[in-house]
């Protein structure tokens, strides 16, 4: 549905030119809610303001529906409001004079895809349904909540059904609860609606929760394309496994015998290609893969720890251990009774260690 080849784009600086996007190739399926994930300034934003329109490629091909849309090398450019798009912003850029059915009427009224007069209000009806929004049809803009107006917005976006979705950022500015909630409720439109989503976050837990894949991004480039499950559990490289989720970094050393020497002890886990024997690694494990417990298990990898602190979530408890001179983080169900100060037994599961050259 989008397919994107070579991209790149730059801007021009007061302090010279800057490579935006450094070739980047992506390609979203039909229906697919497709995230783009990555700290600011890695290029996430550009990559949808190209697909949208908004900026124009210096080099490589975009296609929307089969259709190159964008092809500098071809002269081919062609502009957002033809291209079959719907967006939603950050800013979610409701008109602060329109009443909630006029924002959403807008499009049908003025934009590329004008419907009869007399079918309007239908089409507004049904999009505002959809984002649970019916009777308030003429509730003034300003009079809407947070959660309501960027329900507007998607319902404006939705409502000429568009083949393409893009999203930049849209929860940004709701709160941490009205956050979760939109989550779910964004799922469950865009799944209704069938539309093809491409999805802009600097938000891991958003990230994991909406898309059917995710593209981590930085500095321009691709790093990882995956669903959230391979992304979260098979970090490919040292800057994925620190930005998506929390992590825990050893520093060690592989040995001879295709182990890694760490301050716990030889440590076997699967190696990095082309890594050599004496080459210092990090070694990485989440905080939910390690286990506290009053007492050594038979067989298992196993370290003297010391609970340094302990921070209480509800349903989790998040601890600081001191394990072989280096500080962990433990992440236990909430009820643990684990107290600071107190010493365990720290459990190191084999088949969870990650290890990056």
């Amino acid at each position: 549905m989008i397919r994107i080849r070579g991209l790149k784009k730059w801007f021009k600086t007061r302090h010279g030119q800057v490579e935006a996007l450094r070739g980047i190739d992506l390609e979203v399926g039909e229906r697919e809610f497709f995230v783009l994930l990555g700290p600011s300034g890695c290029g996430k934003t550009t990559t949808l303001r190209c697909v949208a329109g908004l900026e124009r490629a210096d080099q490589g091909e975009i296609e929307v529906g089969g259709t190159t849309v964008s092809s500098p090398e071809k002269g081919i450019y062609v502009p957002t409001e033809k291209r079959d798009i719907g967006m939603v912003f950050q800013s979610y850029a409701i008109w602060p004079h329109m009443n909630v059915f006029q924002n959403v009427a807008f499009p049908l009224i003025k934009g590329r895809r004008q419907i009869p007069r007399h079918q309007v209000a239908e089409k507004v009806s049904q999009a505002l349904k959809l984002v649970q929004l019916g009777g308030l049809e003429d509730r003034p803009a300003t009079d809407l909540s947070g959660g309501q107006q960027q329900r507007v917005a998607m319902a404006r976006a939705v409502v000429t059904e568009p083949t393409i979705l893009l999203m930049d950022e849209p929860l940004s500015n709701l709160d941490a609860r009205l956050r979760e909630q939109m989550r779910l409720e964004l799922r469950k439109i865009t799944r209704s609606i069938g539309v093809t989503t491409l999805y802009v976050t600097h938000d891991q837990a958003e990230a994991l929760s909406l898309g059917d894949r995710v593209c981590v991004m930085n500095e321009g480039e691709i790093l990882q394309i995956g669903s959230p499950q391979e992304v979260y559990s098979r970090p490919q490289n040292l800057f994925v496994a620190q930005f998506v989720g929390e992590m825990n970094f050893i520093r060690g050393r592989l040995s001879g015998d295709g182990q890694v020497e760490s301050p716990f002890g030889k440590v076997r886990c699967a190696l990095p290609q082309g890594c050599q024997r004496g080459s210092e690694v990090t070694l990485a494990i989440r905080p939910e893969h390690l286990t506290l417990q009053p007492r050594a298990a038979a067989g298992a990898a196993c370290v003297e720890a010391k609970v340094l602190t302990k921070n209480y979530l509800g349903d989790a408890a998040l601890l600081e251990v001191d394990a072989c001179g280096v500080n962990l983080r433990v992440k236990l169900a909430g009820d643990a009774a684990f107290a600071v100060g107190e010493k365990a037994v720290l459990v190191l599961p084999p088949d969870r260690w990650s290890v990056y050259a």
